[in-house]
């Protein structure tokens, strides 16, 4: 079946298999010899015949060894080496990244589902439930998410990350029914706690995904494209879950998100896969092979698989750039967090907004101004890319990106604060471009850190930089909260600045860092020459 389905690929790529000889050798019609012949005369009539081959095959001859080359082309290592993508490839990955984009978005209906709920559990009287008590739930969310990013990642290097998505996303949605399902705060708190403790499955797979089935020269775009999965998600949520909890009750609050995923992780399995090779396809680049045996040389034995320790190790913690990435990520989401956590504060204690609907209204622009930066950054990081000509490091032309990027984070912090408080069309505006700029960085590290790692090792870095950043958003609340209350809110400010400031410090020596698919092909060609 295999075979079969490897013959199917290699026809779409424009290739054949050679015509067996022997095939056509027994296809060729053997003269008959008349009975009662002796060896004299079979030998006397055979003589023509047999001049009458030669002189065929002698001619023949040329125009075999004319078809030989284009009989014996080679199947291509991968399919960046074709002149364009065969079109049911490109059916299968579209297929592929519209159920990641749309799977991602839901683990965010799962995720934040209790945020819209939670007025309405307040206002039920049947519930044992106050602001104490959803201040706990929510307390014990990040810790386990954060977590679980960085297991999830590790150990996901070993799994289906198209099985896990699915599973993951099913498994929240049912971790959703129970909590509706439920009356008391212990088992309250113990739903949500294993809810955030599967949640970070998702961007881990979705990595691995996207590196297989997108290129070096076109992921950043299609990296930005799947980020948009963040913000819809975050836009549907108090939508579906909100109107649903004020309508039917808190309880469908929960159920209604719960049924979504379920739903979507049963789409997911059935119409995204893992790679292109999972469906008879060649990878979309080239990928290091083991050497092969020279003639009368024993073959080099399989090296076993690496340990899941060994590959967090070795790929992730011993690669400076992947830590210096990870300490970027750690101050991008204490910028991240002090914002969507503090800024309605700041805007009703400083700015003298009327109500905190009004100060919501402000700030609502931070998703909407992510969406496109995000979707932007992609795109620049690849322009630069291909611009390039293959001269420089690829993850460097990203970091450029994100460099400029987190400049205008910190411009765009000091205009919001700058802004009067009767101006809140422009401190909408102000708080869009934050997001704008907020969101690519946020998107672009874990695609540095993806390139940067063998393919096996993508989940582990994911992993690894998930965690450091959701140590950051720890951060972000209860050491800002203290250098609010005793030093003002221009300390706050210039907290986040100097955030912006630490991550470009960290950046800096990674403007010209090369990926490891780019440290591969100089390592061939330098044994090439060796050779």
């Amino acid at each position: 079946m295999i075979g079969v389905q490897r013959s199917a690929r290699l026809a779409l790529c424009g290739l054949a298999p050679a015509p067996s000889p022997l095939r056509s050798r027994a296809a060729a019609p053997r003269p008959q010899q008349p009975l009662g012949m002796g060896p004299q005369q079979r030998r006397q009539q055979a003589a023509p015949v047999r001049a009458f081959q030669e002189n065929g095959d002698s001619k023949a001859k040329p125009a075999a060894e004319a078809a030989a080359p284009a009989a014996a082309t080679p199947a291509p290592a991968s399919l960046s080496e074709l002149p364009a993508y065969p079109a049911d490839f490109l059916r299968r990955r579209w297929l592929t990244f519209v159920g990641i984009v749309l799977g991602y978005s839901c683990f965010y209906l799962t995720r934040n589902s209790l945020t819209y709920t939670a007025p309405v559990m307040v206002a039920d009287p049947s519930l044992p439930i106050g602001m104490t008590e959803i201040g706990t739930m929510t307390s014990i969310f990040p810790i386990a998410y954060g977590f679980s990013k960085f297991v999830s990642g590790v150990l996901g290097s070993r799994t289906s990350p198209t099985l896990l998505l699915a599973g993951g996303l099913m498994a929240t949605a049912a971790l959703n029914a129970a909590f509706g399902f439920s009356t008391a705060l212990v088992w309250f708190c113990t739903w949500w706690a294993m809810n955030g403790m599967l949640q970070g499955v998702g961007a881990p797979c979705c990595a691995r995904i996207l590196t297989s089935w997108f290129a070096a020269k076109e992921r950043g775009t299609y990296w930005g494209m799947w980020n948009i999965a963040h913000n819809m998600g975050g836009f549907l949520a108090p939508i579906l879950a909100g109107t649903a909890a004020k309508m039917y009750g808190w309880k469908w609050g929960m159920f209604a998100p719960g049924i979504v995923g379920t739903v979507m992780g049963l789409l997911i399995l059935a119409f995204v896969r893992d790679s292109p090779e999972a469906i008879g396809f060649p990878p979309v680049e080239a990928r290091k092979e083991a050497p092969q045996a020279a003639a009368g040389e024993a073959a080099a034995p399989a090296k076993p698989k690496e340990s899941l320790v060994s590959l967090l190790v070795n790929d992730c913690l011993k690669n400076p750039f992947v830590v210096g990435l990870a300490l970027t990520y750690f101050f991008v989401y204490v910028v991240r967090q002090g914002v969507t956590s503090w800024f309605v504060f700041y805007l009703l204690q400083v700015k003298g907004v009327a109500d905190a609907g009004a100060a919501s209204l402000r700030v609502s622009g931070l998703e909407l101004g992510g969406l496109f930066g995000s979707l932007l950054a992609g795109k620049l990081s690849d322009m630069l890319i291909n611009n390039s000509k293959g001269q420089g490091g690829n993850v460097g032309k990203r970091i450029q990106v994100v460099i400029a990027y987190t400049l205008g984070i910190a411009a765009m912090l000091m205009a919001f604060a700058a802004v009067p408080a009767s101006m809140g069309a422009l401190q909408w505006a102000a708080v869009f471009m934050i997001g704008f700029f907020l969101y690519g960085p946020q998107m672009m590290i874990g695609l540095c850190g993806a390139e940067l790692v063998r393919p096996e090792s993508v989940g582990a870095s994911q992993g690894f930089l998930g965690w450091v950043a959701y140590l950051g958003a720890a951060n972000a609340g209860i050491p800002l909260s203290i250098i609010v209350k005793d030093y003002g809110w221009g300390a706050y400010f210039s907290a986040l600045l100097a955030a912006c400031a630490g991550a470009i410090v960290l950046l800096a020596p990674m403007i010209n860092a090369k990926s490891y698919v780019q440290l591969e092909d100089e390592r061939k060609a330098a044994a090439a020459k060796l050779a």
